[in-house]
């Protein structure tokens, strides 16, 4: 597999010829560094919650036309895109195959946020050993075993160091890949990663930085931009 991680918490996976496409936010395409045009290759998208740092919803349209990839997502993502015009179909619960890829969907509760409600939310388990808990700190989580790597918001208004921390302390992943750092300028983003790497060094665990990273299972993380 190789994951290719855009801006903020956009990500794409390819195994097998088969490329999906997940949270194509605005901040992704805010300094116009990424385009719809990226993505014109995706088979599959998958918008985790209604959030616009998930769901940039002009440039899915681009997504789409440029793709033809069809949309999984859950009820309140699927209405609002249906008063857009954009048809997809739902995903919130068990086990689907995309190629080769197995992504089984769990219902997750977003962290708390100052007066706004917490939208309905859906986080993955990929292969097995993958984890993407979206912008969930649950606890839950940290009962799943055998997840070699963590897919890990590290800046955001619901989360400190300390709680990104104590989540991924417990769930003790061998890899983090760290997403959602597009708040913050890039210089904020490499001194904060400085901390990550010593302290989840400490506990076995590797925080993986740019440009990219083979796994010993053969998965390469792609980081699109050096932040």
């Amino acid at each position: 597999m190789k994951i290719t991680k855009y801006i903020h918490s956009c990500l794409t996976f390819e195994q097998d010829g088969f490329k999906l496409l997940v949270d194509p936010g605005n901040y992704t395409f805010m300094e116009g560094r990424v385009t719809p045009e990226d993505f014109a290759d995706v088979q599959a998208i998958i918008i985790t919650h209604i959030h616009p740092d998930h769901l940039d919803m002009d440039n899915l349209k681009k997504i789409i036309a440029l793709s033809k990839a069809p949309v999984y997502t859950n009820k309140q993502v699927a209405e609002a895109l249906s008063k857009q015009g954009i048809t997809s179909e739902l995903f919130t619960n068990g086990k689907r195959m995309f190629g080769q890829m197995e992504f089984e969907a769990i219902p997750v509760t977003h962290m708390p946020l100052l007066d706004s409600p917490i939208p309905e939310m859906t986080g993955y388990i990929i292969n097995g050993n993958i984890l993407h808990p979206v912008d969930s700190f649950q606890t839950e989580f940290t009962q799943i075993k055998g997840i070699e790597l963590l897919i890990l918001p590290t800046v955001a208004p619901f989360c400190n160091e300390l709680q990104v921390a104590a989540f991924a302390d417990a769930l003790k992943p061998k890899y983090i890949l760290p997403v959602h750092d597009g708040y913050v300028k890039e210089f904020a983003v490499k001194l904060r990663n400085q901390n990550y790497i010593k302290h989840f060094a400490a506990i076995g665990s590797t925080f993986l930085q740019p440009p990219a990273v083979t796994l010993p299972d053969g998965t390469e993380v792609i980081f699109k931009y050096d932040y």
